[in-house]
C-alpha cells in the first residue's frame, strides 16, 4: 500500500465511499500530483473535483471556502503529501473522474457526479 493512502482502514473507507455513491474505485497514482489551493484549507467547506487525469495531475483539485478563478489558486502537490495536509479528504480520493465532494469539520458530507467536468 502506498504512503498517501494512509492505512488499511483508509483504503477500506475509500472503497465504502465509492460503493455508497456508485463510483468505480480509481485510486490516485502516487507518482502524480493534485491541484491544491493551499492557502484555503482553514476555510469551510472543503470541496474536491476530479477531472480526467492529464499532464502529471491525477485529476484532483481541492480547495476550501469559495472557488477562485485566479490562475494561481491551485498549486501542484504530490499525492503523498495529501495525507499530511488534508487527511480528512483521503476517503474520497478513489472516486472516479467526474465526481465531486464537499465536506466540513462538523460532519457534513455531499458527493455527486457531474459528467460535464470531464469535457
Amino acid at each position: 500500500m502506498d504512503a498517501y493512502i494512509g492505512s488499511e482502514a483508509t483504503l477500506d473507507r475509500q472503497v465504502e465511499v465509492c460503493e455508497k455513491y456508485g463510483s468505480a474505485c480509481v485510486f490516485p497514482d502516487p507518482a502524480m500530483k493534485a491541484g491544491l489551493a493551499l492557502g484555503t484549507f482553514h476555510l469551510m467547506p472543503i470541496t474536491g473535483v476530479r477531472i480526467t487525469p492529464e499532464n502529471g495531475v491525477d485529476g484532483w483539485y481541492i480547495f476550501g471556502g469559495e472557488f477562485s478563478e485566479d490562475e494561481n489558486f491551485y498549486q501542484p502537490v504530490g499525492q503523498s503529501h495529501i495525507a499530511e495536509l488534508l487527511p480528512q479528504v483521503l476517503p474520497y480520493l478513489a472516486l472516479a473522474p467526474g465526481y465531486k465532494f464537499m465536506i466540513d469539520n462538523e460532519g457534513y458530507e455531499d458527493v455527486w457526479y457531474e459528467p460535464h467536468t470531464l469535457e
